[in-house]
């Protein structure tokens, strides 16, 4: 017995395991336009034909592109015209675009190695954060149960930028949300939340209610810019974040967050275990671990390490 039985895997999650550090790390990104219903695999055979689905597979994963299907929330007729939106959200140059398609086949005419560049020019440039909400029914009843009245609400607020979204990767932090290009992957959030962050994303801000941290960065990283941005409360727009490898600690890691002022912090961060329960709805219980942040340490000013979580 391990006192989740029978709960949500997010109510679950949501009793102690904290948000950074879990976004999906993903650089590369393919979002197709798929209305209807959508199997558990976010390429299936049932979804996109077997043809298609066998290749883009092959492709998606060559190029480590996130193959992902998205729909307008609501019920939509389908006019045969599909979105089709491409994106790259590394922490420095990331960037969207935005196409229409009326064959799945065009889809094969894509070079997606060219999202791992700078722009290709494929399609209209996304000047503002393209929205995804996980509603991937199929993939766990989280997903619909909480990410549809979400997705819903800001399709409200924001006509043709928010989108259900197939599985993001972390169905337990539901309702989830990823802003793109940014990357900014979000966990938790109600109505309010998740407009709070999409006006942040606009102002080139961050809002740090339910951030689980930047797609392209490693988990570390991820960890490391939310500590420091929730110890320095002002002045922090842009930073950059890099993992440095510790040799003389076991069970912990090092980051440098640099902001553009020339302000530095060194964060160390440790993996904790939590007790086993179910990554998804139904599942047999699994190990949980987290990676949480000890110290940061001002490189600018020489302070001594601050305590974040003993």
């Amino acid at each position: 017995m391990t006192g989740f039985e029978g709960m949500l895997c997010s109510a679950a999650a949501a009793v102690d395991v904290p948000l950074p550090g879990t976004a999906t790390r993903v650089t590369g990104w393919l979002c197709v336009e798929q209305p209807g219903a959508w199997g558990r695999d976010v390429i299936g055979d049932e979804v996109l034909g077997q043809e298609i689905t066998a290749e883009l597979a092959v492709r998606t994963a060559a190029a480590k592109v996130r193959p992902t299907l998205i729909r307008r929330p609501g019920r939509n007729e389908f006019t045969g015209v599909r979105t089709v939106f491409i994106a790259n959200s590394r922490p420095q140059g990331f960037w969207c675009e935005r196409f229409e398609i009326t064959d799945l086949k065009q889809l094969l005419d894509l070079d997606l190695n060219l999202l791992n560049g700078p722009p290709p020019g494929i399609g209209a440039p996304v000047r503002d954060p393209l929205i995804l909400v996980c509603a991937h029914g199929k993939r766990d009843q989280c997903c619909a149960l909480f990410g549809r009245p979400i997705a819903a609400n800001l399709a409200a607020d924001y006509p043709d930028r928010a989108w259900e979204c197939s599985h993001t990767g972390g169905h337990r932090f539901a309702p989830a949300m990823v802003l793109l290009p940014a990357g900014l992957t979000y966990g938790r959030v109600d109505t309010a939340a998740a407009v709070a962050a999409v006006e942040a994303v606009q102002r080139g801000a961050v809002s740090l209610a339910g951030l689980r941290g930047r797609s392209g960065h490693h988990p570390v990283e991820q960890v490391a810019e939310i500590a420091v941005r929730e110890q320095v409360s002002a002045g922090l727009d842009e930073l950059d974040v890099r993992r440095e490898t510790d040799s003389t600690a076991t069970n912990s890691d090092l980051a440098v967050v640099t902001h553009r002022d020339g302000r530095r912090w060194r964060v160390r961060t440790r993996t904790v275990e939590l007790p086993p329960r179910q990554a998804s709805c139904g599942a047999a219980p699994k190990p949980v671990t987290a990676i949480v942040a000890d110290q940061i340490q001002s490189l600018t000013t020489g302070e001594w390490p601050r305590l974040v979580l003993g």
